[in-house]
């Protein structure tokens, strides 16, 4: 199943004039996976290493000039590409410092984009619908450029594919509330010209992104309505001839996104596979209104698969580079890492799961909702809840135990005396539920000191955020601070036993470094010893052969405690250090990894020697006692 990871922030956003713009024009693939070229909506081009979200270069056109063009990365010419003032096409390279001291050449006409693709060399759209390749037009800037489109006929979206071993421009336009679809390949006079089939009077396309595979252009575009679409054209189809009407362009409903009351603003959906797409700018269908959320939808089997909320404005812009989508909101532009795997039953079966009719689906969730949405008891809600969870295809009704969880969440939030514990554990225990499907789940057990669920929680959701992993945590200490219950370590450390049954799940949960460091950072020193002297228990007590596992818990490995203390370690050694409490349990600590650090050095001198072990032949025939002496040199 599809998830979206925790984000981080690359840059702040650049304050525009027209509030609806997020200040940036565009961001293109650099160089490899972990860099980024972004313009913003004025002057600027930096360009980022997003592992770091470190700036490494920047340059910016003179005080009254503007950059009318994203720059692109010539991966040719290892140089950058971009337009200011719409006429103006600029290339510099990565150690030329002042922009305006690098290439420039005016051309006759304007600039739409420029557009590059990894292996291609950067093609020009103009305003017109003329293209021409990078260098032919460098050659002779000033030659004159042919007209594509119609009078008050204009581009509205363009992007670039390598189809084929060739490369096509593609660009959608808009007249008098037609649209149209252009694909064009450069220094060919050929040109395929497409009309739109109408949406609902008065609503234009509000994105568009477009891919290739099964040899055949795949173009995807999200109206206004919720209503996405995806259009099939071949590469090879007929050209247009001069006063030619457009073909029309047969279309498909992909899927009908819930919109709520009203229309759609901005908003954008993007393809990421042949099977999933992601939106941004589209309510979450089961949470409440006013938030904006960066979902993932499986269209194979018109489920919700992910959803992430986003905080701030909601500018309507996605992109998508090396399994990381990019998106401005607020006042920053985040960067959420994702996952898409291949559907398990397509893998496995070697085809895909038959759908259920959209009417008995409708009828599910109806059902469902309607029983929770009443002010039913718990005991009557149980009953329902076991009633669909004793079904034969609980796989195929993800979308309704996503939805019944969401819905169960909200009542839970909105009336205190309403919480049904055991059925929102047999949901999670249905593994049809992850945190980007139901995010507010784990907060509410966290809230009604229901630990059993966080445990279950922690251990079945793939995609924790690290800050929610952290909030666990901190519950946890907080829990046990309170408790006078405890127990006590070999060196005489006191632990509470809440803490050794809660922690285990939080030790084995995912999690970045990067993510989870600053969130550590706010632990008290008094919270990191107990949480310190908690790990230096657990790593004695698992490293124990005569050690059995705790009922119903997994136990973590000691790699994954040993990870936990050098985390902890990072994130506050300083403090420690100028702590008193804390000075013994770092010399226990010197002295722990010190033993540790002899041990595996004495392993490693016998390690010639065990292997020759392996390798000797045992007898298969041995009688019920023998004795067999074995020379090491």
């Amino acid at each position: 199943m599809a998830a979206l990871y925790e984000g981080y922030t690359l840059c702040g956003l650049v304050q525009a004039q027209n509030q609806s713009d997020s200040g940036i024009q565009g961001i293109e693939s650099e160089r490899d996976s972990d860099h980024v070229v972004v313009t913003d909506s004025t002057r600027s081009v930096t360009l980022y290493k997003v592992s770091d979200q470190k700036p490494l270069g920047s340059w910016t056109v003179k005080q009254g000039q503007t950059l009318t063009c994203s720059a692109v990365y010539n991966s040719h010419t290892k140089e950058y590409v971009a337009v200011s003032d719409n006429k103006v096409i600029r290339v510099w390279k990565e150690e030329d410092i002042i922009l305006d001291k690098a290439f420039k050449a005016t051309v006759s006409s304007d600039v739409w984009r420029v557009h590059s693709v990894p292996g291609g060399e950067p093609v020009v759209l103009f305003q017109r619908g003329a293209v021409r390749l990078l260098d032919s037009l460098l050659s002779a800037p000033q030659q004159p450029v042919e007209e594509v489109l119609a009078q008050e006929e204009a581009i509205r979206w363009s992007t670039t594919v390598i189809a084929e071993a060739a490369q096509f421009v593609i660009f959608q336009t808009e007249q008098k509330g037609d649209h149209f679809l252009y694909l064009q390949r450069p220094n060919l006079n050929a040109v395929q010209r497409y009309r739109l089939e109408r949406e609902e009077p008065g609503l234009s396309p509000l994105s568009f992104s477009a891919s290739y595979r099964d040899k055949h252009i795949n173009l995807l575009y999200l109206y206004p309505n919720g209503h996405v679409y995806q259009s099939v054209v071949s590469v090879r189809g007929p050209g247009m001839e001069e006063e030619a009407q457009a073909l029309p362009l047969p279309r498909n409903l992909l899927f009908a996104l819930p919109v709520g009351e009203g229309l759609l603003g901005a908003a954008s959906a993007l393809a990421l596979d042949e099977a999933h797409v992601a939106v941004v700018g589209v309510p979450h269908p089961s949470a409440g209104a006013g938030k904006d959320f960066l979902c993932i939808w499986n269209t194979n089997f018109q489920t919700l698969q992910a959803g992430k909320e986003m905080s701030g404005k909601i500018y309507g812009q996605l992109w998508s580079y090396s399994s990381k989508l990019f998106i401005p909101h607020g006042k920053s532009l985040s960067v959420i890492p994702y996952e898409c795997p291949k559907s398990s039953l397509a893998s496995a079966l070697g085809k895909l799961r038959q759908a259920r009719t959209e009417g008995e689906m409708r009828k599910i969730h109806t059902n469902n909702n309607t029983e929770i949405k009443r002010t039913a008891p718990v005991e009557e809600v149980q009953r329902e809840v076991e009633g669909l969870l004793s079904r034969s295809d609980i796989q195929e009704l993800q979308p309704s135990v996503g939805q019944l969880a969401s819905s169960l969440v909200s009542r839970s939030v909105a009336d205190p005396a309403f919480y049904t514990p055991g059925t929102l554990a047999q949901l999670v225990h249905t593994q049809c539920l992850c945190h980007s499907v139901c995010p507010d789940l784990l907060l509410l057990a966290l809230e009604r000191k229901d630990y059993f669920l966080c445990q279950l929680c922690l251990q079945l959701f793939p995609d924790v955020p690290e800050a929610v992993t952290c909030a666990c945590l901190k519950t946890f200490i907080r829990c046990s601070e309170k408790l006078s219950i405890v127990v006590v370590d070999a060196q005489g450390a006191v632990l509470p036993t809440v803490f050794f049954q809660h922690g285990l799940e939080v030790l084995q949960t995912a999690y970045s470094d990067t993510f989870l460091l600053p969130h550590l950072k706010d632990l008290s020193s008094q919270q990191v010893i107990l949480f310190l002297q908690y790990l230096q228990f657990l790593y004695l007590r698992y490293s124990q052969d005569t050690f059995t596992q705790t009922h119903g818990l997994r136990s973590p490995t000691l790699t994954q405690i040993m990870d936990w203390v050098c985390l902890l370690l990072d994130a506050h050694f300083t403090v420690l250090v100028m702590t008193p409490e804390a000075k013994g349990l770092l010399l226990n600590l010197h002295r722990f990894v010190k033993s540790q650090v002899r041990l595996f050095s004495e392993l490693g001198k016998i390690e010639g020697s065990l292997e020759e072990l392996q390798k000797i032949k045992v007898k298969k025939e041995v009688g019920q006692y023998s004795i067999e002496v074995i020379e090491l040199f």
